[in-house]
């Protein structure tokens, strides 16, 4: 059973398998949010849903990244990212057509960022969600 659909903006269902939040800047004890923080940040969830989920796909939503500061401090500007990071595993119907249905089944680990710890839910997903390439990025597995 999934905690819940998402309708992409193909049409395509996928179906949200497990889904584990973490606040973006959580484990951040000094320093100040700014491009080499992000991409530390952004490495290690792709490492987490490598350890994960490491016979599935994995694609990462580029997240906006705002500078609400005009002045830089050592390590450049002020760089901030949505305060939720998620890692999703979602489902659907297998891709390729001559597979059996019943026994097959799409899969794609999503990391993506927004600013809220909201499920998503069936059109009422952050819109950099919905554009996810499903037909190009996940994969096939027998069940």
């Amino acid at each position: 059973m999934s905690l819940t659909r998402v309708v992409l903006s193909s049409g395509r269902s996928v179906d949200l398998a497990d889904l584990r939040f973490s606040s973006t800047y959580g484990g951040m004890l000094e320093g100040y949010p700014c491009k080499p923080v992000n991409d530390m940040v952004i490495k290690a969830l792709l490492r987490t849903a490598e350890r994960a989920f490491p016979s599935t796909p994995i694609h990462l939503v580029p997240p906006p990244r705002e500078y609400p500061d005009q002045y830089a401090g050592g390590f450049g500007p002020v760089e901030v990212l949505p305060t939720v990071a998620c890692v999703g595993s979602f489902r659907s119907t297998a891709l390729d057509p001559t597979h059996d249905p019943v026994l097959y089944r799409s899969t794609l680990t999503v990391i993506w960022f927004q600013p809220t710890t909201r499920v998503p839910y069936e059109c009422d997903a952050v819109a950099a969600l919905r554009e996810v390439d499903w037909e190009a990025l996940a994969r096939d597995f027998e069940l």
